[in-house]
Formats: structure tokens, sequence, C-alpha cells
């Protein structure tokens, strides 16, 4: 395999599967839902598991956008509190827990008491309450707590009581958010930048995407393990270089990209597919390390089949196009039915 520059950094044999395996989830992501079988016939995709190319169209993300921020008072104070609360577990069986034993969630209805014991009461019956996406600090030495889940909510009530979601609405700039975010106890700078692009999902913040990239610990093991030399550049540059660089990227290498109904990929989400290659080589390519030093991917792919209904964010403006793709494969889907 020839490789070619991407000036100024020099690249490793990884680096083209990163582009091959953003446009093979991507192609997997329209696959389901246009009905097509098999999803892949790349052997690692089909027993491993992956994030979508795109963050927003991950199933939480989705949960997040269609029944968490657009679903309740659209008020800054209600948006914003739906938001970190949500995200603080990230875990779509915990917010229907929540909603089943409280009712709406509602700032102006909240109660530490009431919110703790909720939780309590599920981790004693041995379930999980958090995502295993993230690793949570346990936020005792700022709070006391013994259950992480406490010490999680006072950081929320503290939120509040700064009045910050009306200085994040009021911020000039996504790292601006950013900042004031990582201000808090327990939310470092993944964090931080996570919770910074699910606010702007909403009509809170309205940022674009590609003003401002944090690279998380696996984006920072999948660069190292794509270049064999950044050329001077930083992971932040590199992230950038490789966004505004994509469709050049995609033709030079011959592969065929479906974007996301017009949208390219967003430094968010070039961010992603960089941890989630740094995942794929680890079988494909498993003498390439990189930072961590990781051998094996932990999660299995596991289909499930509950569909999902995609909706973004509606300042994208590709909802109307969302929806025609959907119709069109609801309709392909009952003739074939109607067929049998």
């Amino acid at each position: 395999m020839k490789l070619l520059p991407i000036s100024p950094a020099k690249p490793t044999k990884v680096y083209e599967y990163y582009w091959r395996l953003a446009a093979e989830r991507q192609r997997i992501f329209f696959n389901r839902i246009r009905g097509i079988r098999p999803l892949t016939s790349d052997p690692i995709l089909l027993k491993y598991k992956f994030t979508n190319t795109y963050r927003a169209s991950d199933r939480v993300s989705q949960y997040l956008i269609k029944d968490v921020i657009y679903k309740g008072p659209q008020t800054t104070e209600e948006t914003f509190f739906r938001i970190i609360l949500f995200k603080t577990f990230n875990k779509i069986k915990t917010w229907q827990l929540l909603v089943k034993e409280l009712g709406e969630i509602r700032y102006s209805h909240y109660s530490f008491e009431r919110y703790n014991k909720v939780l309590s009461d599920c981790m004693r019956r041995g379930e999980a309450i958090y995502s295993a996406a993230y690793i949570m600090s346990s936020g005792n030495s700022a709070f006391g707590y013994v259950r992480k889940h406490s010490n999680h909510l006072k950081v929320i009530e503290k939120m509040m009581a700064d009045d910050l979601p009306n200085k994040l609405k009021k911020s000039q700039s996504m790292q601006a958010v950013f900042e004031l975010l990582r201000s808090y106890p327990t939310v470092g700078n993944f964090l931080a930048y996570q919770y910074a692009i699910d606010l702007n999902y909403s009509p809170i913040t309205n940022f674009n995407e590609m003003d401002f990239v944090v690279p998380g610990p696996g984006a920072l093991d999948g660069i190292r393990k794509c270049f064999v030399s950044f050329g001077g550049l930083t992971e932040v540059e590199i992230i950038r270089l490789v966004t505004e660089k994509q469709n050049d990227e995609f033709k030079r290498f011959g592969i065929e990209f479906e974007d996301l109904w017009g949208r390219p990929m967003q430094l968010i989400d070039c961010q992603n597919v960089f941890c989630e290659i740094s995942k794929y080589s680890r079988v494909k390519f498993p003498k390439i390390g990189g930072k961590s030093g990781r051998k094996r991917i932990k999660q299995m792919y596991r289909l499930n089949e509950e569909p999902i209904q995609f909706w973004y964010p509606p300042k994208w403006k590709i909802n109307e196009k969302v929806q025609k793709e959907l119709e069109k494969h609801q309709s392909n889907l009952d003739e074939s039915r109607g067929g049998q």
C-alpha cells in the first residue's frame, strides 16, 4: 500500500483505514435504515461494537435530542437541567427510571432526597445507573458522599445555584462554554467538551461544531496510531486538518462516503472516528501501538432491532430530508411485506 503525504504530518498504514472505517460505519448506518442485509462484510465491525461515524446518530444521542432536550419546558434553566442530568448518567434506562418514579423531570420540582433515593434503590437492586462510555470521577472529595451519584446530584445543584444555564447562554464561544463547565468538580476536559456538544444540540447555545475540539483519551491513542510524525502539529490541529480535508482524502483513497444528508463530518465526529480507529486497529493492526497499550476490544456487537426514528437538532436543517428517507424506507418495507 503506497502511503501519500498529508502535509505536514506523516501517516502510518492505519491512516487509510481511518477513512475506510468512517465510510463503512456510515454505510452500516444507512443499511439499517434501508433494510439492507447483511449490514457489512467487515468481520471486525460484525464482531465488535463501534459508535456511528456521526456522534448525533448514536442511539443515546438520539434519545437525548428527541426525548430529553426537545421534550418538556423549553426554558434555558429547565432544558439545561434535563441535559446535564441525563448526561451525568448517559444511560437511557436511568432516565426512564427517574421519569417513572418521579414523573416529568423538572428543576422546579427537584428534590435531592427523592432523586437520590430512586438512584440508591436502583443500585441496591444491583442495577447499573451509569453508562460504560465515560469514566466518571466520584466527587467524594468535593461533597463527601459515599455514593458517586449523590455527589453528582450535588454538582448539578451547584451548577443551578450558580445560574450556570444563563451564563452558558450568554457565552461568546464553545470554548467559553467548555471552560465554564470544566470549572465544576468531577467535570474534566473530556466531559466538559462532551457536555458542550450536547448543550449545542439545544437552543441554549448555537455555535459551529467546527469552532472547537478537545481530543479524548481514545482519540489521542488513535491519532498516535495514524501518524508516525505530526510534523509539528498538535493533536487538535491534526483533527482540524483531517476534518477540513475529508472530501479530498475520501477521493484520494477511492472511498465512497455518504454524508449525513448533506452535512459533512464535524470536528466532534472526526475526533470520535480517531477513538474508533484506536479500537479497530487493535485487531486489524495489533503490532501498531498507540498511547494506551490496550490490546483488546471489550464490547461485542449485539444487534438492537428496536428502530430509531432519526431526528436531529432543527438548527441543522436536515430533518425534512431525514423524514423523506425514513418514509421511503418504510414504504419499501411495507411493499415487501405485502408481497410475501
